[in-house]
């Protein structure tokens, strides 16, 4: 049977599969406003939803598209999402993907900075976020458990897994020679003992929501759809779209701003901060509030770490924070503007050019990822990264999990009311496979009721 040439169409949404583009719509429109708890959970909703639930992604499928987004710098989950929607529908799949994640939290975020700038913590906001933050840890530590029990397959991999952890959290190494170590040990591994890589496609079909075995829409025996093979066209034209997107927002604000305006650093400063911070929102932030607190003056270090606790239980990824940054930076010099417009521009710059360059790492990178799937060193190489993964969750997990339940530090005591809440919503969510939505829902109204209870 020969193959049909793809057509000048190749970025349609019509798909091959069962999923239509507007059931996928609607689902990344929901996961924007759900997608709270960090990369971390995150990731844990994604796999929720995608390969448990919905069956749209093999768990093999999506561990490979995950492992090249743990490589990139800039927020992996949405990176993930971007992946997984152009698996689905294309070039436009991609994009809505990737747009949804974080359009939500971008004003949502943007409310709450407007709030925090010009009347400081309001107790009813403070009650909502108090809430939602044991509901992150339980969502967080679900995704230990998931992910970690795909993932860690062979001895090998609880070696790796500990071994991540014990570099992250007590040695405190940086997180890219984490991923480039396990890498290299995964990689060596698969040669001394190779049953340590599992062929694409052998595991076992997880169970559905309803507890049956089905296959998912994109398995693993599945052939490279046309979309996802290389193109050097394709690929000329989607670098040459994103560096007009790039360069024609920031000719109209030195034309607007001028040169040496706050504005224009700020453009820069976040560009380069999305192309070289590798290893997740903590080290981004630690890099950016370096320079934007310490060099730039742009704002206090008790600002930085107030828009993190923002950015941590609010809808999106974590790397939301570095809009707060923004917004920040131009509410303390608003240089001829007014105060709300001048963060407001900030806000927006920043988060611009933290998010462009991800869609940009993923069109252009995934086919070529694609095409290496089933690549025996490829994927030894990427068992290690994913072995490693589930130890930064853990580190994760135990960092936010302790900041939660022992706000004061461990001689301050604990939060036993939070320790109930993320106690009972992880059994909840683990147990009875409740929607995480109506579970943030819930622990958001139970902080608030809280609040005014006291």
């Amino acid at each position: 049977m020969t193959m049909k040439a793809p057509s000048h169409t190749s970025d349609a949404v019509q798909p091959a599969h069962g999923v239509s583009f507007g059931e996928a719509f609607r689902y990344w429109v929901k996961l924007g406003f759900i997608s709270f708890g960090g990369p971390a959970g995150q990731i844990a909703i994604m796999h929720r939803d995608l390969v448990d639930r919905r069956r749209w992604i093999s768990n093999e499928r999506f561990l490979h598209a995950l492992n090249y987004c743990m490589l990139l710098p800039g927020p992996e989950a949405q990176q993930l999402a971007i992946y997984i929607g152009w698996l689905l529908h294309r070039t436009a799949g991609g994009i809505v993907a990737g747009a949804f994640f974080v359009l939500p939290s971008i004003f949502i975020l943007l409310g709450l900075s407007c709030v925090y700038a010009a009347y400081g913590n309001v107790p009813a906001v403070a009650g909502m976020l108090g809430g939602f933050k044991p509901v992150v840890v339980a969502i967080v530590v679900e995704a230990i458990l998931k992910i970690g029990k795909r993932a860690l397959k062979r001895w090998q991999h609880y070696a790796i897994a500990t071994a991540s952890f014990i570099a992250i959290y007590f040695l405190h190494v940086p997180f890219p020679l984490i991923v480039l170590a396990a890498a290299l040990i995964g990689l060596m591994a698969a040669r001394l003992w190779p049953e340590m890589v599992t062929a694409p496609g052998s595991a076992a079909p997880a169970a559905g929501a309803d507890g049956n075995e089905s296959a998912p829409v994109i398995d693993d025996h599945a052939s490279p759809p046309l979309h996802t093979l290389p193109s050097r066209t394709r690929a000329v034209k989607i670098l040459a779209v994103g560096i007009v997107l790039w360069v024609l927002p920031f000719v109209a604000l030195v034309a607007w701003r001028g040169w040496d305006s706050l504005h224009t650093h700020e453009y820069l400063f976040f560009t380069q901060a999305a192309l070289v911070t590798f290893g997740g929102a903590y080290a981004v932030l630690a890099y950016v509030t370096q320079a934007a607190v310490g060099s730039y003056g742009w704002l206090t270090q008790t600002q930085a770490v107030d828009g993190l606790a923002l950015a941590e239980t609010t809808p999106g990824p974590l790397i939301m924070v570095l809009q707060f940054v923004g917004f920040m930076a131009g509410w303390n010099n608003a240089q001829g503007m007014s105060q709300a417009a001048s963060a407001i521009t900030g806000a927006l710059i920043t988060t611009w050019t933290t998010f462009l360059p991800s869609f940009l790492f993923i069109f252009l990178g995934a086919p070529y990822i694609e095409l290496l799937r089933g690549n025996r060193n490829l994927s030894a190489a990427l068992s290690g990264i994913t072995a490693a993964v589930v130890g930064v969750i853990l580190n994760l997990g135990l960092v936010f999990g302790s900041a939660v339940i022992w706000p004061q530090g461990l001689a301050g005591g604990a939060d036993w009311f939070a320790a109930m809440m993320s106690v009972v919503a992880f059994v909840v969510l683990y147990r009875f496979k409740a929607d995480v939505l109506w579970v943030v829902i819930v622990g958001g109204l139970i902080g608030l009721a809280k609040e005014f209870l006291r």
